[in-house]
């Protein structure tokens, strides 16, 4: 829900808080991501694989563009992914239910099983980090992360990614400018 800015706050309060919330989703997604690729490439798949196989796990059968608007990533990177998992027999294509000509990915068992495996895997991982934590400091945690989150996507599924201050090709990263 958002609130309306208090009398008090100011433009340079507000730039504060931006930047250290830049600096801590920074560490965070670093933390992450090289967490998960050395976890989940013990799984048989990478990263990548992993978000590709969790989203047809969690929304179902759709079509290669769907999937690609789902990741964030172009055309050619989802199919290399597809291809990948397919060989594994982690996901397999069919025709699409509402047009024949056209093709839907789906998770096999195999590939649901390999998600629910690491997703578990991912879920032990955060007890541990979660265990020392007040319940109502845990709940609060999980409500921002979720907010930030389904506010960061609908802006960049807006077309809105970066500001006016656009970073220089090559310069940025999930983490934000090098």
């Amino acid at each position: 829900m958002a609130r309306t800015p208090s009398v008090a706050e100011s433009p340079a309060d507000l730039d504060r808080d931006a930047q250290a919330l830049q600096a801590a989703v920074a560490d965070l997604v670093r933390i992450y991501q090289f967490r998960d690729r050395d976890r989940i490439c013990c799984h048989d798949i990478s990263v990548t694989q992993c978000y590709a196989l969790e989203t047809l796990v969690e929304h179902g059968p759709m079509r290669l563009n769907d999937l690609t608007e789902r990741l964030f990533l172009d055309k050619s990177t989802t199919s290399r992914v597809i291809r990948t998992l397919v060989k594994k027999g982690y996901v397999e294509q069919h025709p699409d239910a509402s047009d024949g000509r056209a093709t839907a990915l789906s998770a096999t068992r195999a590939g649901r099983n390999l998600c629910a495996r690491i997703t578990d895997d991912l879920v032990e991982q955060q007890k541990a980090l979660l265990a020392d934590l007040d319940p109502d400091v845990r709940a609060g945690v999980v409500d921002v992360i979720r907010r930030l989150a389904q506010a960061a996507d609908s802006r960049f599924r807006s077309g809105v990614s970066v500001g006016a201050k656009s970073c220089a090709a090559g310069e940025c990263g999930p983490a934000g400018c090098r």
